[in-house]
């Protein structure tokens, strides 16, 4: 097989694990109307520890867990525990509220939030990594900017959840990337340590009866299930696509919560909030352009 070939074969196989990795992550926005008659914070409680069980079996099958134990067997110094450590309760925080918000009526309010990420992290690689900004993504900020404006015009603030989002996720993503140790690692550590916490919190409340449950006990062995192969397929397809590639495709995720939450989760959507989503629905559009631009060059160059 030409070498063309493979290159061809890996970017489509790259492609079909994004979007099937986004979808995974749709499901799961949705899996907490599924768990009735749980509330979002109980389902969140299961699925860390689902998550951590099926990542540990994972990991242990691909022959994995060792690599794991050497990465953090090989940290050293107080600052590279700080840079493991302080991103932890952030992603705790982050899939709390992922579970919490559909079944709390602020469904829409987080996938604005995701929809504000990648611009996020735009900025994040301006100030921290001192990454130049091109002139769409600049526009790209301000039109981000003009949106969150006029919601805060229109509704007197934004959302807790929708700043949560966009605010926090990036700290977590900076001081991983500045600690340098794989997706994989970093996640099994953080679930190591959310998993025994929320084990003792459900053991000390109702949240135990779904043991004695078989149809919700099933539901939250598949939640941890989804939750590791929808994570997997994702750090899968950021191994075989393009970065601007995998960037763009990312933005799948933010329009399928946005419309579960419309469809599935009874969110209502205001023609007022037309104004701030367009304007940050064409921030989002300029980002896809810079990543096609970016993506056409490396192709030209080579």
């Amino acid at each position: 097989m030409r070498h063309a070939d493979i290159k061809h074969n890996t970017v489509v196989i790259g492609v079909i694990l994004a979007v099937l990795s986004n979808v995974l992550f749709g499901v799961l926005y949705a899996y907490g109307k599924w768990m009735s008659p749980l509330s979002g914070t109980q389902v969140f409680l299961w699925r860390m520890v689902m998550m951590w069980a099926c990542l540990a079996l994972f990991l242990a099958m691909t022959g994995k867990m060792a690599e794991f134990r050497d990465e953090i067997g090989a940290i050293r110094g107080v600052k590279s525990w700080l840079y493991l450590l302080v991103p932890t309760p952030i992603l705790a925080s982050q899939l709390w509220l992922f579970m919490w918000a559909p079944v709390n009526g602020q469904s829409i309010q987080v996938s604005m939030g995701y929809f504000l990420f990648p611009l996020a992290m735009v900025l994040a690689g301006f100030l921290v990594f001192r990454e130049r900004l091109s002139r769409l993504q600049s526009v790209a900020v301000a039109l981000a900017a003009a949106g969150v404006a006029f919601e805060i015009y229109r509704t007197s603030g934004v959302s807790f959840a929708t700043l949560w989002v966009c605010g926090t996720y990036p700290i977590y993503y900076v001081m991983r990337r500045k600690q340098g140790i794989r997706a994989l690692t970093g996640l099994f550590f953080d679930l190591s340590i959310i998993a025994p916490i929320c084990l003792v919190w459900i053991i000390s409340t109702d949240a135990i009866d779904v043991a004695a449950n078989g149809v919700l006990l099933a539901k939250a062995v598949g939640l941890g299930a989804i939750s590791v192969l929808a994570m997997a397929t994702n750090l899968q397809a950021g191994r075989l696509l393009p970065v601007s590639l995998f960037g763009m495709l990312s933005y799948l995720e933010p329009v399928l919560l946005f419309f579960l939450s419309i469809t599935v989760l009874g969110a209502v959507f205001s023609p007022s909030m037309l104004i701030s989503y367009g304007l940050i629905w064409l921030a989002v559009v300029c980002l896809i352009a810079q990543g096609v631009i970016t993506n056409r060059k490396k192709y030209d160059d080579k």
